[in-house]
């Protein structure tokens, strides 16, 4: 039995609204490769067989972020928004639990609007600092999933380990959990800017290749272990506070 969603939420008043006709375009395009008489390539695919080309593709529009022109930003946005409309269909076909582009385009717009009462609210929230709206940003969101019990539970488990490290840093940081010492100290030199950081990474790699180490399994290994002292540590705050 389809579940029943609740009706589009209307934009808030004052906020600027234009048409979209190649986004139009563009949706209708989907509609027919997928329609009757369409691409069959098109028709065959599923959300899991898509996901590795959503990766490829992300990865594609950071390089050209980092690397490419405007007009390579240009095309790989265009390659990531075309995903997102082809899951999108996919989802709308579903039997018995369809949601379509209007229902993804519904839930992120009353998510953004949700997470920035400084900017839609009447006023009773003040955030004009950066600072402030990332701090209120996490609150929102653990109101939001109330079903999260840990400030690790969300990072997604298929990030690169570097990637994750960095989410889990930021997460022991604000519960106040330590990093793990290094066996060796850091130079300040080390760290003067993200070239010199690019370098000692890639030191590292080149290093634990030479010598049989996996550094992607040994960072991920070590991540457990941190991941462990934070659970840890939430534990023992939830129990001081039932104490």
């Amino acid at each position: 039995m389809t579940e029943s969603r609740p009706a589009h939420p209307a934009a808030p008043a004052g906020t600027p609204t234009e048409p979209h006709p190649a986004l139009d375009a563009l949706i209708g395009v989907m509609a027919r490769l997928r329609g009757p008489g369409g691409c069959a390539w098109d028709a065959e695919q599923t959300h899991e067989s898509l996901t590795p080309y959503l990766i490829e593709e992300s990865h594609e529009l950071v390089d050209a972020i980092e690397h490419g022109t405007r007009d390579d930003v240009l095309e790989e946005l265009g390659d990531v928004l075309y995903q997102v409309l082809f899951h999108s269909d996919l989802a709308a076909a579903h039997p018995t639990d369809p949601f379509t582009i209007e229902d993804v385009a519904a839930r992120s717009m009353a998510k953004m609007v949700g997470r920035h009462p400084h900017v839609f609210g009447e006023g009773e929230v003040v955030a004009d600092t950066a600072e402030e709206v990332s701090a209120n940003w996490q609150r929102w969101k653990a109101q939001e999933k109330p079903a999260r019990t840990s400030v690790l539970d969300g990072i997604p488990a298929g990030l690169p380990a570097l990637a994750r490290a960095e989410k889990v840093a930021g997460r022991a940081a604000d519960l106040g959990v330590a990093a793990p010492e290094p066996p060796v100290a850091i130079d300040e030199g080390m760290l003067a800017d993200e070239h010199a950081l690019g370098i000692q990474l890639l030191a590292l790699a080149t290093a634990a290749r030479a010598r049989g180490f996996d550094a992607e399994r040994a960072l991920r290994t070590a991540l457990r272990s941190h991941e462990e002292l934070i659970r840890s540590a939430e534990a023992e705050r939830r129990g001081s506070m039932v104490d």
